[in-house]
C-alpha cells in the first residue's frame, strides 16, 4: 500500500470521526433548543418560579446568574491577569515555576463539585459567609482562575520576542513594555479567553449548590442598597442560579409544568452559552482587525 492511499484512508478516517462528533453535538443542542425555545417568552424571562403552581418563570434565577458571573469576573479577571503577567513575563525559568504551573493544571482539571465542597467549607463555614453570592462569586473564582491565568500566559507567550525588544528599544522600562506593547498584541486572545472563561461560568451547577445556595427568594428591585439582604445587589443573600434551578426541577420538581419550566431553562442557559463563545470569536477578531489597521 503505497504512502499516498495511506493518507487518503487516514484522512477520511479523521473525516468521519470528526463528523460522528458534530452530529452529537448537533443532535444534542437541536434537542434540548426544538424542547425548550417554544416555551421562552417575555414573561417565561422576567416572572420568578413557583413552586407548586404552573406558570412560573426564571426571572430571579435569570439575574443570580448574571450578577454572580459578574461579581465572579471582577474578582478573578485582576488575579489571573497579574499571575499571567508574572508566569510569562517575569518568572523564568525554574523549579518553583514548573511546580506553579503544574499546580494550575492541576486545578484546572479539578471537578466542580470538589472546588463546591472546597468552597462551602472554607467560605460558607470557615469564613461564616452562609449560603450567600459572595460564597458563590469566591468558589467560581476558585475555578475559573487556573484557567484564565493559563489562557492569558498563552496570550502573551504567543507575543513575537521581536515586540519586547523594540519597547526596550525605545527606552521603555520592562513594566512600561508589557504594558503599553505586550498587552495590546495579546488583547484579543486575552478577551476571547474572558468570555469563553465566562461562558463556562454561567454554566456552572455544582459549585453553587454547596456555597451559593438553591433558594431564590423574592428580591425588591425598587431598593438597590447593597447593604440590605433583600436588595438585588446584597452580595450576602442566598442566590440559586440558573443551572441550578434546572438540577433542581429535575431532582425534586413537584411543579406541574416542571418538564416545561426545565426544557426552557434548558434552552436559556445553552442560548447564552453560545452566545458567549460566538462573542468571544467576534470580539477577538473585531480586536485585531482594529489593531493591525492601526
Amino acid at each position: 500500500m503505497n504512502a499516498k492511499r495511506v493518507d487518503k484512508i487516514a484522512t477520511g478516517v479523521i473525516n468521519v470521526i470528526a463528523g460522528i462528533i458534530v452530529l452529537i453535538l448537533a443532535g444534542l443542542l437541536g434537542y434540548i433548543l426544538v424542547r425548550g425555545v417554544p416555551h421562552i417568552s417575555w414573561h417565561f424571562l422576567t416572572s420568578p418560579a413557583k413552586a407548586f403552581q404552573a406558570g412560573g418563570g426564571i426571572g430571579i434565577q435569570l439575574f443570580n446568574s448574571f450578577y454572580l458571573l459578574v461579581l465572579a469576573m471582577l474578582i478573578s479577571v485582576p488575579i489571573s491577569l497579574g499571575a499571567g503577567i508574572y508566569l510569562s513575563e517575569y518568572a523564568g525559568k525554574g523549579r518553583i515555576v514548573e511546580i506553579v504551573r503544574t499546580a494550575i493544571e492541576i486545578l484546572s482539571s479539578l471537578p466542580s463539585v470538589v472546588v463546591g465542597l472546597f468552597g462551602f467549607l472554607l467560605f460558607v463555614i470557615q469564613f461564616k459567609f452562609g449560603f450567600s453570592i459572595i460564597s458563590g462569586a469566591l468558589a467560581l473564582t476558585m475555578f475559573n482562575l487556573p484557567l484564565l491565568t493559563r489562557s492569558i500566559e498563552d496570550s502573551l507567550e504567543q507575543v513575537a520576542f521581536s515586540q519586547r525588544e523594540a519597547g526596550l528599544s525605545l527606552g521603555l522600562s520592562r513594566w512600561e513594555t508589557v504594558i503599553h506593547v505586550v498587552i495590546p498584541e495579546a488583547l484579543p486572545g486575552i478577551i476571547s479567553g474572558m468570555i469563553l472563561g465566562a461562558g463556562r461560568v454561567f454554566g456552572e451547577a455544582a459549585a453553587l449548590i454547596y456555597t451559593a445556595g438553591q433558594s431564590a427568594p423574592a428580591l425588591n428591585f425598587a431598593d438597590w442598597n447593597p447593604f440590605d439582604i433583600q436588595s438585588p445587589l446584597s452580595p450576602m443573600r442566598p442566590a440559586e442560579t440558573l443551572a441550578v434551578h434546572i438540577w433542581k426541577i429535575n431532582a425534586e420538581g413537584i411543579q406541574p409544568d416542571a418538564s416545561a419550566v426545565s426544557a426552557g431553562a434548558s434552552a436559556v442557559l445553552i442560548i447564552v452559552v453560545l452566545l458567549f463563545n460566538f462573542l468571544a470569536r467576534r470580539v477577538g477578531t473585531f480586536i485585531y482587525r482594529k489593531m493591525t489597521a492601526a
